[in-house]
């Protein structure tokens, strides 16, 4: 099961992915999409993520 932070996360790279078709970063995600939280703390999600099968 997702938390919420991950849902939003998981949400922005593939919202980012299908507009641009292209690998979305960490940094892009932080400065496009308002989640509150640092790039790392994205990197960090992302980890989390890809660990989990995402």
């Amino acid at each position: 099961m997702l938390n919420e932070r991950k849902r939003l996360v998981l949400r922005a790279i593939i919202d980012n992915y299908v507009e641009t078709a292209e690998p979305v970063g960490s940094r892009t995600i932080a400065r496009k999409h308002d989640l509150g939280v640092s790039s790392a703390t994205i990197r960090n999600e992302m980890a989390d993520l890809e660990e989990t099968g995402y």
